[in-house]
């Protein structure tokens, strides 16, 4: 067992301050160098970086997700309320129920279904930000593609699409949010409260009047022998709302931008877009990492690499570390849009659970592109400063300025 250093106490120490979240590979870069399983005993925690390790941990059974817990103030709170119940941090049986209840909604049947359907939305969403000259891609393009379709196959009115955004930031804050401010807090509180009566209410109506949509067989569900419960249906609902559209919508703006800093990957996309769509997206979310980790608690004694980690270490697993690892990805550094096996990334992460979403995002992001590069080949983004949620889960550009003449 390694003993405790000054440089992987340091390494470690950065990281959960959000010392990585200025420039992510190269942070993670020195933390492989040291060890892809940097593990410091006394802190009761390891950061694994290597692709091999983080594939194990998540794929292990004798590891769990870590729950959504606090003291005694945070669990009566209505944030509290909304997260705990989530497929998210459940595993075993519980989480196989739930899963199984939501996979209906991503079967190739629909996915297909809805391939239509997002072609027209991304070319209206494509003339909209034309006509506006210089638009903010994100949003103007990668958050209302996929709020919407998530909207859609939810069953849900579009109406509330602006509404669900909102809520949908607050959730992202509660999972991974850097540095919430009390203010902050407040509002989150506040939307968490009234998610809980929306879906409250929705689940009632949809129980008495069924609708087309996964909201409501999942409302239905929950009358066969209580299978799934009010708390289980409200906490699920706003998961698949969430999780329905983040990964996508930071996919769609980090791709924009990382096809203006690669022209000749663009150019190269962007002479068959219709069939080299696909790989260009698994290694745009290899390179990008828009959900850059997750946490996980070893239950019994784990051997990672060749380092021993004991029963109740806190596993931080780093998907963005093992996207960027040299041992499996040459010069991974490179955007490489034709790269062989992009689609080993661990991107939608391994095992159990694994992105219940991951068909639906790699089909949002090859539409888009192929639409985006057959329409406007030579969009321009100004040279501007980026910025990026303060998040240690979710990596996604604030605000990213184009022009699509």
């Amino acid at each position: 067992m390694p003993t405790s250093s000054p440089d992987r106490a340091a390494i470690l120490e950065a990281f959960w301050q959000g010392g990585h979240l200025a420039d992510p590979p190269a942070f993670l870069d020195r933390a492989r160098e040291v060890s892809p399983v940097l593990y410091d005993p006394q802190m009761g925690l390891a950061l694994l970086t290597g692709h091999a390790s983080v594939s194990a941990a998540l794929k292990s059974p004798h590891v769990r997700t870590t729950k959504y817990e606090g003291g005694d103030a945070f669990r009566a709170s209505e944030s509290h309320a909304v997260m705990a119940p989530m497929m998210l941090f459940h595993d075993g049986p519980s989480h196989t129920r739930l899963r199984s209840l939501a996979q209906r909604a991503f079967t190739p049947r629909v996915l297909e279904e809805s391939r239509e359907f997002i072609g027209s939305l991304t070319d209206e969403l494509l003339d909209e930000a034309a006509r506006q000259g210089e638009a903010d891609g994100v949003a103007a393009l990668a958050v209302p593609l996929p709020v919407t379709v998530i909207v859609r196959m939810l069953g849900l009115s579009g109406a509330d699409a602006e509404r669900f955004r909102g809520w949908s930031a607050s959730v992202a804050d509660l999972i991974g949010g850097l540095d919430v401010t009390p203010e902050r807090w407040a509002q989150v509180e506040a939307d968490a409260r009234a998610m809980r009566s929306y879906f409250r209410t929705l689940a009632d109506d949809l129980r008495a009047k069924p609708q087309p949509g996964l909201l409501s067989a999942l409302a239905a569900a929950g009358n066969e022998g209580g299978r799934l419960s009010g708390e289980e249906l409200l906490a699920n609902a706003v998961l698949l709302l969430v999780a329905g559209h983040e990964t996508t919508s930071n996919l769609i703006s980090g791709s924009l931008h990382a096809l203006h800093e690669s022209p000749d990957q663009r150019a190269w996309l962007a002479e068959n877009p219709a069939e080299r769509a696909g790989n260009a997206v698994e290694e745009l979310l290899r390179f990008l990492s828009p959900v850059q980790g997750t946490g996980r608690v070893a239950l019994h004694p784990l051997t990672l690499g060749e380092v021993e980690l004991p029963a109740g270490t806190f596993l931080s697993v780093s998907l963005a570390g093992a996207n960027r690892d040299p041992r499996v990805f040459d010069d991974p550094h490179a955007l490489d849009l034709a790269r062989e096996n992009a689609r080993h990334h661990l991107g939608f992460a391994a095992g159990a659970h694994y992105c219940l979403g991951a068909s639906l995002a790699r089909l949002e992001g090859s539409v888009f592109l192929t639409r985006l590069l057959t329409r406007f080949p030579d969009y321009r983004v100004p040279e501007q400063p980026l910025a990026y949620r303060p998040n240690f889960t979710l990596r996604g550009l604030q605000e990213l300025r184009l022009s699509l003449r």
